[in-house]
């Protein structure tokens, strides 16, 4: 798993792009990102898209100077943490974890 940060000189906002190596992924026909950035609703989830590595990538537009909570679905009904994250808080569910973008 890998999180790239771009920020951009054109716009105060800053490219993050997301992906989940084929080894997370295994089996998986769909990915979606969810967490603060979309008020934690699958509905409105960001989609990434499946590479011809069977990888998945997707990016989105962040405000910088932020922290972002995130998790990513699998096929609607399982949660993956990054495993490269730039940290990890409590989701106040049971001891489940969820992933931090710093910005």
């Amino acid at each position: 798993m890998a999180i790239t940060k771009q920020y951009l000189k054109s716009k105060p906002v800053v490219k993050v792009t997301f992906t989940l190596p084929a080894e997370a992924v295994e089996k998986t026909e769909k990915v979606s990102l969810v967490g603060e950035f979309n008020g934690w609703n699958p509905e409105e989830a960001v989609a990434l898209k499946k590479q011809k590595d069977g990888s998945f990538k997707g990016s989105l537009d962040l405000i910088p100077g932020k922290e972002y909570q995130f998790r990513y679905l699998l096929d609607n009904e399982k949660w993956e943490n990054d495993w490269e994250a730039d940290k990890y808080v409590s989701a106040g569910v049971d001891a489940e974890e969820n992933s931090v973008v710093v910005l």
